[in-house]
């Protein structure tokens, strides 16, 4: 079976609910920015201490990033697990609005402001690198990940048992 699409046609994932419209445009400044370094993301990927990173990026010369999008101040205030999220990554980033008061976030992490349209970086990331085997892990879970859902995508119901 062949698939054909028109010029103009294009497959989206669903949104999968759990974001906020605010939260949303945030997520789509900040892959748009990764992608203009050169970098892949996806968003939500299960790490395996079990916590949902919200974007993950992975760079041409294979560093990770986890950056924890931040809504609204109650989003921050109610939210710790990002403490977490440096075990699984080379850098670590909030990314908010830029109505966001941007004081109240640890100086020690990497900040982005972003909106629908892209991102800009106003604090770098710290540098701590993986060790190479949990590098290796990661990046592998990152392919598996993108590779099942562009599956889906492409047939969803021969992407049955598979799961991110």
């Amino acid at each position: 079976m062949t698939m054909t699409m028109g010029p103009d046609a294009r497959l989206t994932l669903p949104p999968d609910g759990r974001q906020s419209p605010a939260a949303l445009a945030i997520q789509r400044g900040v892959r748009r920015h990764f992608a203009s370094l050169g970098a892949v993301s996806v968003c939500e990927l299960t790490l395996p201490d079990f916590r949902r990173a919200d974007v993950a990026a992975l760079a041409p010369d294979g560093r990770l990033t986890i950056v924890e999008i931040k809504s609204s101040v109650a989003d921050f205030r109610a939210d710790a697990k990002w403490r977490d999220y440096r075990n699984w990554c080379d850098a670590f980033l909030f990314a908010v609005a830029p109505e966001f008061p941007v004081e109240i976030l640890p100086q020690d992490a990497g900040l982005l402001v972003a909106d629908a349209w892209g991102a800009e970086l106003l604090r770098a990331p710290q540098a701590h690198p993986l060790a190479p085997a949990r590098r290796r892990a990661l990046t592998l879970r990152f392919a598996r990940v993108a590779a099942g859902r562009l599956h889906r995508l492409a047939d969803p119901e021969g992407a049955a048992g598979f799961c991110d």
